[in-house]
């Protein structure tokens, strides 16, 4: 058993999950609805860019991220009294619609330039 701190242990948990985009055009008004919204802490330029990034992602990848809370991402693990986040990320990317189970979980850390409201430190 661990003492807690000199020999704490750290785990991964990777989840993969596919959505199917109904409506990217509503997705995309949803994440600007969010992003312009005045208790959406950004920077005017920050904010442009964040709104040229959701309108140039024709895949709607942006917009989602913008969409998903972090408290949803560390629900995941919040009723497990044995452990503590330390941190989460989460990258949102276009997919061929299914989940390749043959690809390296290690070819993709889920760093992506899209850091919306999902990347927690």
């Amino acid at each position: 058993m661990s003492n807690g701190t000199d020999t704490a242990r750290y785990l991964r948990l990777t989840v993969d999950l596919v959505v199917e985009v109904l409506d990217v055009g509503a997705l995309q008004a949803a994440a600007l609805a969010e992003i312009r919204d005045p208790q959406t802490e950004l920077e005017d330029g920050e904010r442009q860019e964040q709104i040229e990034l959701v309108n140039s992602d024709e895949t709607g990848a942006a917009a989602l991220q913008w969409l998903i809370e972090p408290d949803h991402v560390l629900g995941l693990v919040e009723h497990v009294s044995e452990v503590e986040p330390r941190e989460a990320m989460l990258g949102v990317e276009p997919s061929d619609g299914v989940l390749d189970e043959e690809e390296d979980d290690h070819d993709h850390d889920h760093d992506h330039d899209h850091d919306g409201p999902a990347h927690l430190k």
